[in-house]
C-alpha cells in the first residue's frame, strides 16, 4: 500500500453562527467568525489517497486526473462562494470540520472508481488551523 497526497487551493466565506442561539451567546461561542457581514479564508486542501501501484503505469492514480476531478467537482463548487448561501449541500454549520467532510462526500466514491481509496482529507484553514478527515 502507498500513499499520495494531491495539494489543490480554494478562497471562500462563512459565518460561524447557530439561529437558535442569541447574538451575545453566537459572539461568545464563535467570535469573529460570527461577524454578520461573513469572514474568508484561503484554503489549503490536501487530498491524499492509497493503493497498490499499477504495474503498467507506476501510479496509484494518474496525479492529472486526480487534479481535474478535485478541480472540477471541489474547488470549482467551493472557490469564492459563501459556503453558508451558495453551495447546494453544505451543512448548515460550514465549519472547517463539515467542509471536510463534505469533501470528503463529494470525492470518496469517485476516486475509487479510479481504482484507488481515499485515505484523507486535511483541510487548512489558517496557518495554524487545520482538520484531517479520514472517513471515520
Amino acid at each position: 500500500m502507498i500513499y499520495i497526497t494531491r495539494k489543490e487551493h480554494f478562497n471562500a466565506a462563512h459565518k460561524l453562527f447557530n439561529p437558535s442561539w442569541s447574538e451575545e451567546q453566537n459572539e461568545t461561542v464563535f467570535g469573529k467568525c460570527a461577524n454578520k457581514n461573513w469572514h474568508g479564508h484561503n484554503y489549503e486542501l490536501f487530498v491524499t489517497v492509497k493503493g497498490e501501484i499499477n504495474p503498467e503505469t507506476g501510479f496509484v492514480v494518474n496525479l492529472k486526473e486526480l487534479s481535474t476531478l478535485i478541480r472540477r467537482d471541489v474547488t470549482d463548487v467551493l472557490d469564492h462562494k459563501n459556503l453558508n448561501l451558495d453551495v447546494a449541500g453544505m451543512p448548515v454549520m460550514p465549519s472547517t470540520e463539515n467542509v471536510a467532510i463534505f469533501i470528503w462526500n463529494i470525492l470518496q466514491k469517485k476516486i475509487k472508481d479510479m481504482g484507488a481509496m481515499l485515505h484523507c482529507i486535511k483541510l487548512y484553514e489558517t496557518d495554524s488551523n487545520y482538520v484531517e478527515y479520514f472517513g471515520e
